[in-house]
């Protein structure tokens, strides 16, 4: 089975999960990984390129999906619109299409590249804060889909809700090194990532989902 996964640091702990977690049976056996950014894990499930992965929640009414996504509660530290010309991250889906329904203006930046921004002292408004705002909800800004397999999948992602991750202290120097953070500062904005779709989420995803249909 052919897997996407997000590169970004708010999938940190699935990953570690995939490769030292899962236990190496049946689950495990076959397993095949792509990592990359949102917009390019769309296109690969789209093209059949991989069976699963997590997607962005803005193409994920088109798949049969799991209870496992990435969601924030009020802030994520993450996504942002700055102060400028309007302008879309490539790397995005949800999030330009967030800022359209919220009727930002500005450039949006989101994923790893958001996240040292902030904690360099950048500023912008926090998409998912602003969300919450509005609607007093959490923000699915990915979920886990598939195309086939979709027994496997399942029993993937309840064992993951089910499985508290520790990740290992040199994974996370490892990478918050990569990308110009600390190990500390990795773990605190972990802190802010949930990833079970509870009746909130799906709530907050339909809701999403209806006004971006309007747009």
């Amino acid at each position: 089975m052919k897997f996407g996964s997000i590169s970004y640091l708010n999938l940190l702990p699935f990953q570690v999960f995939l490769k030292r977690y899962l236990p190496d049976s049946g689950l495990k056996k076959g397993l095949a990984y792509r990592r990359d950014v949102p917009s390019q894990i769309n296109k690969a499930l789209h093209k059949r390129q991989i069976d699963a992965g997590f997607i962005s929640s803005i193409e994920s009414k088109k798949y049969n999906c799991t209870n496992l996504g990435i969601i924030a509660h009020q802030a994520v530290y993450s996504v942002f619109v700055l102060e400028g010309e309007n302008k879309r991250d490539h790397e995005s889906a949800s999030s330009n299409r967030l800022a359209k329904v919220l009727n930002l203006q500005g450039e949006v930046l989101i994923g790893d590249k958001a996240l040292v921004y902030y904690l360099n002292g950048g500023k912008g408004i926090d998409l998912a804060t602003q969300w919450y705002k509005e609607t007093n909800l959490p923000f699915v800004f990915a979920r886990l889909c598939y195309t086939c397999h979709g027994k496997t999948v399942e029993k993937i992602a309840k064992k993951f809700s089910k499985q508290p991750i520790k990740i290992p202290q040199y994974i996370l120097k490892h990478e918050a090194q990569k990308r110009g953070i600390t190990s500390k500062q990795l773990q605190w904005y972990l802190k802010h990532i949930e990833y079970n779709m509870t009746h909130k989420a799906k709530k907050s995803l339909r809701l999403f989902l209806k006004k971006s249909n309007k747009l």
